[in-house]
């Protein structure tokens, strides 16, 4: 046995941390202190449009704003929002439609790297990042098993088609 699997975690050691952290292939990784003022003005304007969009066209799709999601024993991240076209009772355990990150200077290689790959891997058919200091709103589809960047900020969540188009989220910075 090599000393990364005597130092890897699974989610029984993750429901015993206290504070904020994510388990990304058994390892654990501290997120920042509670997010600032435009981070948080960002997400609630997200979901905002998230879950008129939604009710509006009576979807069966939820939103929920930092909710983890447990991938299995050795992986539990937790997206800044996630649309899930199924309730969630306790934790997020299947892949949602549409994830949602708000990348700072903290979270850009987590967010763009890592998540991007295990989002890619379980198959989450939307990712959408949303770089602060870019001014920025990338939509990628999975497509063929592969994420491809989009050229439209549009996107089909079970009968409704939404706009990303977050132009307005910008007055938080």
């Amino acid at each position: 046995m090599n000393l990364a699997e005597i130092l890897r975690y699974d989610i029984n050691d993750y429901r015993q941390w206290e504070g904020d952290w994510e388990l990304i292939d058994g390892f654990p990784v501290a997120m920042a202190p509670s997010p600032f003022g435009p981070h948080q003005g960002i997400l609630s304007e997200i979901v905002s449009i998230l879950n008129s969009s939604l009710k509006r066209c009576k979807s069966d799709c939820f939103v929920y704003a930092e909710l983890d999601y447990i991938i299995d024993d050795f992986n539990v991240v937790r997206p800044d929002v996630a649309v899930v076209c199924k309730k969630v009772i306790d934790y997020i355990r299947q892949a949602p439609e549409l994830i949602v990150e708000i990348v700072s200077k903290s979270s850009i290689k987590r967010d763009n790297l890592i998540k991007f790959n295990i989002y890619e891997k379980e198959g989450v058919k939307n990712y959408c990042i949303i770089s602060l200091s870019s001014k920025s709103v990338v939509l990628y589809k999975l497509k063929d098993g592969k994420f491809v960047k989009e050229d439209s900020t549009k996107i089909k969540l079970d009968n409704c088609e939404i706009d990303l188009n977050l132009n307005d989220i910008w007055r938080y910075l």
